[in-house]
């Protein structure tokens, strides 16, 4: 190989070298460079990591010194709650699931004092031993067993009720224990001693009200007894004195005696039904009644005062309202009594009006009625009307003083309407009168109701002849209602110039400023209108029938003018005969055949003075009267007299009228006869009767006796096989 040759293939492997070398250091700075990145990388992430390591670093010294303070707060917390639960007087215990002692502090443990066995780990069953052990509760008659028994059981339920333990001092601890879901139980004993104390002295505070509200009714009930027996004396012997041969002094005095008796009984019912009222004993005894026959009634109870000074009592009854309703008739009496009375007693001159209106209801079968009775008296100022229906209020003043009373009439009033769920109220002006009226609503009774005849084909056209312009509207809107043309008159004047070919009837006062209503009918009968009819209208009927000119009028009606007498007297005009007689309420004589005994009537009454009084009552009576003094004699004297009648006193010696009672309706269970008893007595309360009847008496008069309802009483129990108790001609007259 020559020299060129191998120079020249060093000169090649020599060239290869370095392009081989040159080419590993640029494979080397790559791997320089790409190491270098990849520090540069790890740097970085290294960077990274280390600031996230001082951030939860951080984060960690953060939580710790949270931790650190929540415990802290929840140490002061623990503390505070622990503290406060020992400053408490009630007991506050924890257990847990297992019913062991967790913690109690120390007024749970106060009771415990002494024992160091009461500590946190003891159960609960161990507790209950040691209370009734050591006897630190008080359980009665039950035995510790039993009683150990029942809290525990009670201590088992999910929720125990709570229950209340007496302490061996006399301490009283209401236990409430609430469990948890984990089963641990927190028991709280609160003190009650002081409450259960109050209870006890309100109880015996209440037993010491009531005794006393017994003792005051039984006292009530024995006054009124005590006083009405003598008022029995006064107020019955006046009433027979008045039947006798008397001069007018002696007739004043004797009025005034019985007219004093009378204001005390009213001042003796109203002491003894507000003190029911008071005691909540009052009590509604709802039947059917006519409200109506209730009103007119009242009206003709009051007519007497009304006439001696010389007013007008008129009632102004819707046509088409009902008039049978349930209710409690003798309280709706009473009612209307007190303030028509209340009316009548403050009104010198004019009139009294009772207007009644209702809306029924269909839906409930109720109605809802308002009553008002205006006046044209004194009235009452403003400023005092507030307080007209308070306890013993009246309006002080001169114009006032010269009326008596209680006070308590208003006050009785509004306590009985407000009794029937209703409303009372009053408008008034000083000197123009006032308008007293209540709002109550009434069930309305079964079966068919008054309706009003329809008189547009039999009385097209009314003359009503009346001086008081409240009458006049009153009797214009009733008979235009039934369909009739009405004019009007204040006279009979007017009346006569009135008069003509259309009139179908004249209906006249008999009281008119110029002449009366038969001198009326007399000046038309001469003036050729003889065939009109003419009907009058009075106060006092008996007036009308001593004229000897009576024959000349269709008939009388009395004031204030039944509805029902109304409807029939305009539906059988024409039909009447010539003198029709206003009806009595005085029982007719029976046509039925009677026999040849006298009517026999026991009377036991243990009192001389009622026994005279009732004896000079029925001395006009043809009948046969025995009396015995006490109810054993009542009974004896039943079975030998065999009486048709039977008055009963309630307050007897020896045996009251209930035993007699009892003893005589044994008695006729064998004979089969029952004999009707009433009640003669001076008790009074509401709610007497009811236990009166129910000792089996038929029927119910309080004393002092009135003459008209003893003699009604013994017509009404009259036997058809006796001799008539009142002689035809008497009936008659």
């Amino acid at each position: 190989m020559s020299l060129a040759t191998k120079l020249a293939q060093e000169r090649r492997a020599r060239l290869a070298a370095e392009r081989l070398l040159e080419m590993k250091q640029a494979e080397l700075s790559a791997a320089n460079r790409k190491l270098g990145l990849h520090a540069m990388a790890l740097t970085k992430r290294i960077g990274e990591t280390q600031a996230e390591v001082e951030t939860v670093r951080g984060e960690n010294e953060k939580v710790k010194s949270d931790l650190t303070e929540a415990n802290a707060k929840i140490e002061v917390a623990e503390r505070r709650l622990w503290h406060s639960m020992q400053t408490i007087q009630d007991g506050f215990a924890f257990f847990d699931d297992q019913s062991h002692l967790i913690g109690a502090n120390a007024a749970y443990l106060s009771l415990f004092d002494g024992l160091d066995e009461v500590s946190p780990g003891i159960s609960y069953a161990r507790i209950l031993e040691i209370l009734t052990n050591e006897g630190l509760i008080d359980i009665g008659v039950e035995s510790p067993t039993d009683w150990q028994a029942r809290m525990l059981a009670r201590w088992a339920q999910p929720q125990p009720d709570s229950v209340v333990i007496k302490l061996w001092n006399g301490e009283y601890f209401k236990m409430i224990d609430q469990r948890g879901n984990g089963g641990d139980v927190v028991s709280l004993g609160l003190n009650i001693t002081a409450t259960v104390r109050h209870e006890t002295e309100l109880q015996a505070a209440r037993e010491r009200a009531e005794a006393a509200n017994r003792a005051k009714s039984a006292f009530l009930a024995n006054m009124s007894h005590e006083i009405r027996t003598p008022m029995n004396g006064i107020v019955g012997m006046t009433e027979l004195m008045a039947e006798t041969p008397l001069d007018e002094e002696q007739r004043l005095y004797l009025n005034t005696i019985r007219n004093s008796g009378e204001a005390l009984l009213v001042i003796i019912n109203d002491v003894l039904d507000y003190s029911k009222i008071e005691a909540d004993k009052l009590i509604l005894h709802p039947e059917q009644f006519d409200f109506e026959r209730c009103i007119l009634e009242v009206a003709m109870l009051m007519q007497p005062s009304v006439r001696d000074k010389g007013l007008s009592l008129l009632v102004d009854y819707d046509l088409f309202l009902p008039t049978l309703f349930v209710g409690d008739p003798g309280r709706v009496r009473q009612v209307l009594t007190n303030l028509v009375g209340n009316a009548v007693k403050f009104t010198t001159e004019g009139h009294v009006l009772i207007r009644v209106t209702g809306v029924p209801n269909a839906d409930s079968n109720t109605c809802d009625i308002h009553v008002a009775i205006e006046d044209t008296g004194i009235g009452i100022e403003e400023d005092k009307i507030g307080h007209i229906f308070g306890e013993f209020n009246q309006v002080e003043d001169e114009k006032n003083r010269a009326f008596e009373g209680t006070g308590l009439g208003l006050a009785i009033t509004k306590r009985l309407i407000t009794l029937m769920g209703g409303s009372v109220w009053v408008e008034s002006e000083t000197g123009q009168g006032s308008c007293f009226g209540f709002r109550i609503s009434l069930p309305t009774a079964e079966g068919p109701q008054p309706s009003p005849p329809d008189l547009a084909g039999r009385l097209r056209h009314v003359v009503v002849v009346e001086d008081l312009a409240v009458n006049r509207a009153i009797l214009s809107k009733q008979l235009g209602r039934l369909g009739s043309k009405v004019t009007v008159c204040a006279s009979g004047g007017e009346a006569l110039a009135a008069v003509d070919e259309s009139v179908d009837l004249l209906l006249c006062d008999h009281d008119l400023p110029d002449m009366d209503g038969l001198e009326l009918a007399t000046t038309l009968k001469d003036r050729g209108w003889g065939d009109l009819p003419v009907v009058v209208m009075s106060a006092n009927p008996g007036v009308i029938h001593a004229n000897p000119a009576r024959h000349l009028i269709e008939g009388v009606l009395q004031k204030p003018i039944p509805r029902a007498e109304l409807y029939s007297r305009l539906t059988t005009l024409g039909q009447l005969p010539a003198t029709p007689e206003v009806e009595s309420s005085a029982p007719k004589a029976s046509s039925e055949p009677h026999g040849e005994r006298k009517m026999r009537v026991l009377a036991a009454e243990d009192n001389r003075t009622n026994q005279l009084i009732l004896q000079k009552m029925v001395k006009t009576l043809n009948i046969e009267l025995q009396f015995a003094a006490n109810g054993l004699e009542a009974v004896d004297q039943h079975q030998e007299f065999d009486p048709d009648l039977i008055f009963m006193d309630i307050s007897m010696p020896k045996m009251d009228g209930k035993q007699a009672t009892a003893e005589i309706r044994r008695r006729e269970i064998d004979t089969k006869r029952h004999v009707p008893i009433v009640a003669l007595t001076a008790h009074a309360m509401a709610g007497d009767d009811q236990g009166i009847l129910s000792a089996g008496l038929d029927h119910y008069l309080t004393k002092p006796l009135q003459k008209r309802k003893i003699h009604q009483m013994i017509l009404d129990h009259q036997p058809e096989e006796v001799l008539p108790v009142i002689a035809e001609d008497a009936q008659a007259g």
